[in-house]
């Protein structure tokens, strides 16, 4: 649950690593996310799944999520459970799987793979491998998985477009996966590697849930859905955590995909990447929406004026409409205006709204009523600094509920 921007890929597996750690080491000590099989109760385990895990293995269950609502082992399959923990739902596939079965427990702690190890030579458990390993570069053939589990392990992993990779990479064709993971509605933007305690008290290494679901696609998954959600944070012991749970829209998700039949090429892959919709959507996220909007505002206005201006002397000769000219200009500046507005539900500071209705009041009465283009100009400053404004309102938001800022209003 806690990646942060400004860390190294080291310092972040290093951080997870000491966590999970203690978590295997020690299960009943206080953390900031739920542990144990209260935890996994109240995240929809049903009792008589619980009823058969060992003892040890479901004290320091950690996981986010019920990924078995996918349904997607079969009697048979061979299982990768990615981010096992100590094996609750490694078990749990075990016995889906069958005695045909065979399941792979894969996990990026020593501490937590040798806890599986022992509870799995106690309780005389067959067909069940486990392996310290990372997400990043699984130690698994092509093509050598039919099924991959995993529960609230990729919102920790630095490459999470590498590890998604590695997983099509070795599942077979059609293979299907099962995942429970942290998503967030607001992407963090602020640096907060000055403050290293956000690592166990922060939920700043999730993705937004659209961006998810994508990089799952852009690799060649297919029929990716949604089966489930959980307020995960709700559950959480420390109020810090659910305060910024609470400022990031932080939230559990449980998805169900398959494999594609083959990889896409290289081109269809940047495609779905540079998909417009998508980056859309993630500048509207960041908060900065309403840079686009202002620059195509500008660029409408006296882009357009500088290409009238120099097609002739190329012998073009442009017949602007000036009433779809203006018009163009108003929507552009009205869409940064109500992106400026909308920073109010986050930050609560008007003055970036109001700066930014004057700077707008101005161009439209220079558009529409008399023009002048000392006004207009004035106008465009003032909505230029409206949306700066707006952009640094949304940025101290983030930073004060991380902690990282002085929490008396500005």
């Amino acid at each position: 649950m806690v990646a942060i921007l400004g860390y190294s890929r080291p310092q972040i597996l290093a951080a997870v690593q000491q966590m999970y750690t203690t978590v295997a080491n020690a299960p009943d000590s206080p953390f900031h996310f739920p542990v144990g099989v209260e935890a996994s109760r109240r995240l929809g385990y049903p009792p008589d799944q619980l009823a058969l895990l060992p003892a040890e293995v479901g004290d320091a269950f950690a996981g986010v999520g019920y990924p078995f609502r996918a349904e997607a082992i079969r009697t048979g399959d061979r299982v990768l459970d990615i981010g096992a923990g100590a094996g609750a739902d490694a078990l749990i596939a075990h016995q889906l799987a069958g005695p045909q079965g065979q399941v792979i427990a894969l996990d990026l702690t020593a501490a937590m793979t040798r806890r599986l190890h022992q509870a799995a030579k106690r309780h005389a458990i067959q067909r069940l491998g486990v392996v310290q390993g990372s997400a990043e570069q699984l130690p698994l053939p092509d093509a050598s998985i039919d099924c991959i589990s995993s529960n609230g392990a990729l919102n920790l992993v630095p490459d999470k477009r590498r590890a998604v990779a590695e997983m099509f990479r070795v599942l077979k064709p059609h293979g299907r996966l099962q995942l429970a993971d942290v998503v967030i509605h607001h992407p963090v933007s602020v640096d907060c590697h000055e403050d290293p305690r956000l690592w166990v008290e922060c939920v700043v290494g999730a993705t937004v849930k659209e961006e998810l679901v994508a990089l799952f696609e852009e690799v060649g998954f297919e029929d990716v859905a949604v089966v489930g959600s959980h307020d995960y944070f709700s559950l959480s012991p420390s109020a810090q955590t659910r305060e910024v749970a609470a400022g990031f829209g932080a939230h559990s998700v449980e998805l169900r995909m398959r494999r594609g039949d083959t990889a896409p090429s290289r081109v269809q892959r940047w495609g779905r990447r540079l998909d417009p919709r998508r980056w859309l959507r993630l500048w509207y996220r960041r908060g900065l929406l309403g840079i686009l909007a202002f620059l195509l505002a500008l660029l409408s206005c006296y882009g357009t004026l500088a290409l009238v201006a120099l097609l002739p002397l190329l012998g073009v000769h442009l017949a602007l409409d000036e009433g779809l000219w203006a018009g163009t200009i108003a929507a552009f500046v009205l869409f940064t205006l109500a992106f400026v507005a909308s920073g109010l539900r986050l930050h609560r500071r008007a003055w970036p709204t109001l700066a930014g209705l004057a700077g707008s009041l101005l161009v439209l009465y220079a558009l529409f009523v008399d023009y002048s283009m000392a006004l207009e100009l004035i106008g465009f400053v003032l909505l230029a600094g409206a949306v700066a404004w707006d952009l640094r309102q949304r940025r101290r938001y983030e930073a004060t509920v991380l902690g990282l800022a002085d929490r008396r209003p500005t």
